[in-house]
């Protein structure tokens, strides 16, 4: 019986972001994305017993404890892997409308808000593959209360914002 495995790899080149997925016989797949240049890891639908170990002067190593996944697969990228999660921001513009925007993110993010709007989004495309998605909250009815919130969803995983304007 194995109690932990432990996956390295080596990194050459210039990366940006790791990702891990383990894809389980059942339910859904689990993703670990780690951003070098932000040193920041990204989590989602991992059990507890799937982490990140650092080591200095190596790549972060994937540890999977009491082993039981059924497919894994590992993507390193010199530009972006498959998920580059975007840096989330929310503010009040001139007129006191809530302004959201998911930056940088790849694939592009989802925006959605709560109380639900009208509002469309706009996408603005960098040349390193990334995708800024900016969208202004409009009120779908006029009994609309003061705080909203929004929703972001992405493969690297989902996050909320809420403000009152």
């Amino acid at each position: 019986v194995v109690d932990s495995s432990v996956l390295t790899g080596l990194i050459e080149g210039q990366v940006s972001v790791i990702t891990w997925t383990i894809t389980p016989k059942a339910g859904d797949p689990c993703t670990l994305v780690y951003r070098i240049d932000t040193n920041m890891t990204h989590r989602t639908n991992c059990s507890d017993n799937i982490n990140l170990t650092f080591r200095a002067g190596l790549a972060p190593a994937l540890e999977i404890q009491q082993p039981s996944c059924g497919r894994l697969s590992l993507c390193v990228s010199p530009c972006w892997c498959f998920a580059a999660p975007p840096r989330l921001s929310l503010r009040c513009d001139e007129q006191g409308s809530p302004v959201c925007e998911a930056a940088a993110g790849k694939p592009p993010a989802q925006l959605s808000w709560v109380p639900e709007s009208s509002s469309t989004a706009e996408e603005k495309h960098h040349d390193n593959g990334t995708v800024t998605v900016v969208s202004k909250f409009t009120a779908c009815s006029t009994n609309v209360t003061n705080v909203t919130t929004c929703m972001v969803s992405h493969p690297a995983g989902n996050w909320s914002q809420s403000i009152a304007c």
